[in-house]
């Protein structure tokens, strides 16, 4: 194969490149324009008032520097129970520059008695022995751990002493945060589990495209407050 290049041969190449630089041109526009009508959709597919709600007033968040994602949940809701491994998946992959709080429903004395049992959890550091378990015993064991009896054998099955568990379960650390966490959630209108707060500002409810839809609009609300 003779590899030398002549003058008809440079000029063939040099037109056979110029061909290729213009489809190059041509495929690098498509691809922008691909991209920017990704990116519309990706806009309009999030509607406020049909994928999320715009709270009335916005909330002050604990930090201003992060992007605070608040999770509203109850032990006892089926929804939250299924919804907990994703929305964890999810946070796994996040960065610092987001603060994931949960925050415990209070409507009725089961879901109190429940919130009271989260806090006591937080207050002793347990809360990764605690809280999984929690919704297992509810969802799967079908213990409803409705009084402080059943909560206080349950605590003990997961390691936490009965004298540390007395200590702290009707303790004023843990009441005050069963009573704050009871006026933000009043401080969100009319919240239903499972909900996600973002950023004091939106709320993104499980609606019947399910959890991964959730999620994306979580992500689409989280890059709008990241700017």
């Amino acid at each position: 194969m003779d590899y030398r290049i002549n003058k008809a041969a440079d000029k063939r190449l040099s037109s056979s490149a110029g061909l290729r630089s213009q489809l190059i041109r041509i495929f690098a526009g498509a691809l922008l324009l691909a991209v920017a009508s990704s990116s519309t959709a990706q806009v309009e597919r999030f509607i406020a008032g049909t994928d999320y709600r715009e709270l009335d007033a916005p909330l002050r968040t604990a930090d201003s520097d992060k992007v605070e994602v608040i999770e509203l949940f109850w032990y006892g809701c089926p929804g939250c129970y299924a919804f907990e491994p994703h929305l964890a998946a999810w946070e796994a992959r996040q960065a610092d520059s987001i603060d994931h709080k949960r925050l415990p429903a209070v409507w009725n004395p089961i879901t109190r008695i429940h919130a009271q049992a989260y806090y006591t959890a937080e207050v002793l550091g347990v809360l990764d022995a605690v809280h999984n378990p929690f919704f297992d015993q509810f969802h799967v064991q079908r213990n409803m751990l409705h009084n402080e009896v059943m909560i206080r054998d349950f605590f003990e099955s997961c390691g936490i002493s009965q004298q540390d568990f007395d200590r702290v379960f009707n303790s004023f650390a843990v009441r005050t945060r069963l009573n704050q966490g009871e006026t933000q959630m009043r401080n969100y209108g009319d919240p239903e589990t499972p909900s996600i707060y973002v950023n004091g500002k939106y709320v993104v409810t499980l609606g019947p495209r399910g959890f991964q839809h959730m999620l994306d609009v979580l992500d689409y609300l989280v890059s709008i407050e990241q700017g």
